[in-house]
């Protein structure tokens, strides 16, 4: 007789969670091409000061917005999570299930489901496991996860870094 594998566990949503999601989802530091579209904005703001008559309010409006956009770069991951931590699903509990057809996460607010069927992309990080179909992105932190969860999520790995 085949034993049929089924996990469920729940979690909080909380700053803890936010802050590991993203740096287990997010690789690297910030490139210098990750500034390109600030350096524009404050370019063309420069510019219309100085070259133009344009009205000098919104020619700065144009550079401060450039200037905004390069620090959201460099705070990126506080960026990140204080945009999360005022979203409505922000310290709201997820069910989460694992078993042999899904994987699924639901709240409150929405919910995620990934079909084993539709072959998503599974790939462990150092913490927990990012599921990935198309531009559908989701994390799995290990904190949530038995062992046998753990060693289920495995087979389904994919050898890719994302």
């Amino acid at each position: 007789m085949t034993h049929e594998f089924s996990y469920t566990a729940t979690f909080k949503l909380d700053k803890a969670h936010f802050i590991e999601c993203f740096e287990q989802s997010v690789r690297g530091k910030p490139q210098l091409k990750d500034y390109q579209k600030a350096g524009f904005m404050m370019l063309i703001g420069a510019l219309l000061v100085m070259f133009t008559s344009v009205n000098p309010y919104a020619s700065w409006f144009i550079f401060a917005l450039g200037v905004i956009e390069a620090l959201s770069v460099y705070y990126r991951r506080g960026w990140w999570v204080a945009r999360q931590m005022l979203s409505k699903a922000s310290n709201s509990e997820v069910t989460l299930t694992l078993n042999e057809k899904l994987i699924s996460a639901k709240s409150y607010y929405g919910e995620s489901t990934f079909e084993w069927s539709d072959n998503p992309l599974v790939v462990a990080t150092e913490k927990g496991w990012i599921i990935q179909r198309g531009e559908l992105k989701n994390y799995i932190s290990n904190s949530c996860l038995s062992d046998d969860a753990k060693a289920y999520l495995a087979t389904h790995a994919s050898d890719v870094n994302l």
